[in-house]
């Protein structure tokens, strides 16, 4: 995906100071990682299979049932139903849309009053909503360009490389954001420094969480270095992909005991890309003939709730493979465990098969991961998926 990313943003132009239309809005307050992959995840699941046909609107999202429900899941929000709450969804919504159509990613036409969206780049799109580290990922590659275009990444590499050298100080931050406020009231219709303050930290602290320097918070220069979890909208976040060790097992779990819903979502949200991927089902035996409907924990859900909605954990199989042989007799916490074997091994040709193309689907290293916890191991990410398939052949 890195050489997607590349590819995408070396063919457009983003730079602000030519006032493209909506470049005052190139990034804002809400565009955090976590609402980026839900608004993303929200229009894919809004249009269907129709990514690249269906023009829509800020108000089709909005009453999208499914958007409905998760946001008030993920986020604890007031539901998007009460109409008190208008401003807030509008922004909620609107303005990670506006960082996309700046992106190219979506293109914005203005139709009578309202702007109307179509998807150009369905796999970007894809890519950012199927989790935060993605979209964040997107975020600091997409605001390099933007700077880059628009003469002003020398400012922030002056300061990362202050940084590095352990000469920084609190001049070189305001520095940088005295900088940054006269760059945005030059070229852009923004002209006043609270707003352009509002929009700095979403500039500077994805880039500082990625090059591991001090970012901002609350107007100041971090003591320390900026961190992912910190880039959130909803910063008790406690998921990721299995490399952050910020959180013991124990600790995710009582995270997760607390938040039902928010796992919910995060699971039919795996699943919906599960099937999206897949035509058929991954595991090729005799029952594997047929409709392949059913997506299926490889380690089961209940007994391994922190991988429950690791991809590399879910298997497409049909409806005959699912209910006879990983679950025999149809009793769902009963697992076979010679069928979980050839799952592990079916789902490691998929993962194998995706890590050779590079679409970014599955990582070998969340692999191992979910090996390692079921299976009470340790093992290196630097473990083969020769090596890979012998551990689990003598399991």
């Amino acid at each position: 995906m890195e050489d997607l990313l590349k590819q995408h943003f070396d063919q457009v132009e983003l730079d602000i100071r030519k006032k493209t239309p909506g470049y005052s809005r190139f990034m804002d307050q809400k565009v955090t990682p976590d609402v980026l992959s839900f608004i993303a995840d929200c229009i894919i699941n809004f249009l269907g299979g129709k990514a690249v046909e269906t023009t829509f609107v800020v108000g089709d999202i909005w009453e999208f049932p499914y958007f409905v429900k998760n946001t008030v899941a993920v986020f604890g929000k007031p539901s998007p139903e009460n109409e008190t709450v208008g401003s807030e969804y509008d922004k909620f919504i609107a303005q990670p849309l506006k960082t996309l159509s700046f992106a190219k990613i979506l293109e914005e036409k203005k139709v009578g009053r309202k702007n109307t969206y179509i998807v150009l780049r369905p796999d970007i799109l894809e890519y950012i909503s199927q989790n935060e580290r993605n979209a964040w990922h997107f975020l600091v590659v997409y605001i390099e360009k933007v700077l880059l275009d628009s003469g002003f990444i020398d400012k922030l590499e002056s300061y990362k490389t202050r940084v590095k050298e352990s000469a920084v100080n609190t001049e070189d931050f305001e520095k940088l954001k005295n900088d940054f406020q006269s760059f945005m009231r030059g070229f852009t219709e923004i002209n006043g420094d609270t707003e352009i303050n509002r929009i700095f930290p979403k500039i500077l602290n994805p880039y500082s969480a990625f090059y591991q320097i001090p970012g901002t918070e609350k107007g100041r220069m971090t003591t320390g270095r900026f961190i992912y979890p910190d880039l959130m909208y909803n910063r008790e976040n406690f998921r990721d992909i299995g490399k952050d060790k910020t959180l013991s097992r124990q600790e995710v779990l009582k995270e997760m005991t607390e938040q039902p819903e928010v796992v919910v979502y995060r699971v039919q949200k795996a699943k919906n890309i599960i099937r999206r991927h897949h035509a058929s089902s991954e595991v090729r035996d005799s029952l594997s003939v047929g409709a392949a409907t059913q997506v299926h924990h490889i380690f089961p859900e209940h007994a391994f709730p922190e991988i429950s909605d690791y991809l590399e954990n879910l298997i497409l199989l049909t409806p005959q493979q699912h209910n006879t042989r990983a679950h025999p007799e149809n009793k769902t916490q009963t697992i076979d465990l010679g069928y979980q074997k050839e799952c592990l091994l079916s789902k490691m040709d998929s993962i194998t098969a995706s890590v050779n193309k590079g679409d970014n689907l599955y990582a070998k290293e969340r692999f191992i991961h979910i090996i390692n916890t079921g299976y009470s191991l340790d093992l290196s990410t630097n473990t083969s998926f020769e090596e890979l398939k012998e551990i689990i052949r003598k399991r």
